[in-house]
């Protein structure tokens, strides 16, 4: 099994086929605190922190992964929590991209 938070996203543009629900749920064993919605449309994860510091701290190190890996999630950001939720908008679904980064901010918080 691929080590995911060790690769590297490569550029998808649109004409990229979003990958299949099989591979998907192969690939969610490598981040089992994530959720697969939709029919592998999208992977979402909610964080949880003990204040807002904390909170904000771990949004920057997410937007750090994000500038660094050129895939950005969609956030939802409060006091004490940190959603974020993660598509490939350009394909419409998953791209390996989105997995690979679920992984590298999983291990922000291990």
């Amino acid at each position: 099994m691929n080590d995911l938070s060790r690769k590297s996203c490569r550029p998808c543009e649109g004409g990229t086929t979003p990958i299949t629900l099989p591979r998907a749920q192969e690939l969610m064993a490598q981040i089992p605190s994530w959720t697969l919605e939709s029919s592998a449309q999208a992977l979402s994860r909610t964080f949880q922190f003990k204040n807002f510091y904390e909170t904000m701290a771990f949004v920057n190190a997410v937007a750090y992964v994000a500038h660094r890996e050129d895939h950005h999630p969609d956030l939802n950001i409060g006091y004490k929590t940190c959603g974020i939720r993660y598509q490939t908008h350009a394909i419409g679904g998953l791209s390996e991209n989105d997995f690979i980064c679920a992984a590298k901010i999983d291990a922000l918080v291990l």
